[in-house]
């Protein structure tokens, strides 16, 4: 397969495959005249690689599943950690979000939205930041 068929297999734009391949998560075959030719090996590849990335796991992370998934001995528990560590940090993502939805929120309920020039989320933005 070409890099457009590849790319279209995967569900991935040209663009990320040629990335992936300079950052080493794949090695595509090259042929006599220097093209890139994918095998089904490349695609299933490929095809793990955009389903981790779409749970949100870094490319370090998509880097060692991918070195777990291909080592036959491995411990299920390794892959359990790396996936803990990933949800760990969804967790903490979440909590953030949280927060700076409580703040926005209160800030939006607090302003009256009307004519007059003062505005509530306007102070609350130029506030002072205070140091925890």
């Amino acid at each position: 397969m070409n890099i457009g068929d590849v790319s279209e297999a995967a569900g991935l734009p040209a663009k990320t495959i040629r990335y992936y391949e300079e950052i080493g998560l794949i090695a595509p075959l090259r042929g006599a005249n220097g093209y890139r030719r994918f095998t089904d090996a490349h695609l299933h590849k490929l095809a793990f690689i955009a389903r981790a990335r779409g749970l949100g796991f870094s490319i370090e992370q998509c880097r060692t599943l991918l070195a777990l998934y291909e080592d036959r001995g491995r411990a299920s528990a390794d892959v359990k950690a790396v996936a803990q560590t990933h949800l760990a940090e969804i967790d903490a993502k979440l909590a953030e979000l949280a927060d700076m939805r409580r703040v926005l929120a209160d800030l939006v309920h607090a302003c009256a939205g009307d004519h007059r020039p003062d505005c509530p989320i306007l102070s609350g933005l130029a506030a002072p930041v205070t140091g925890d």
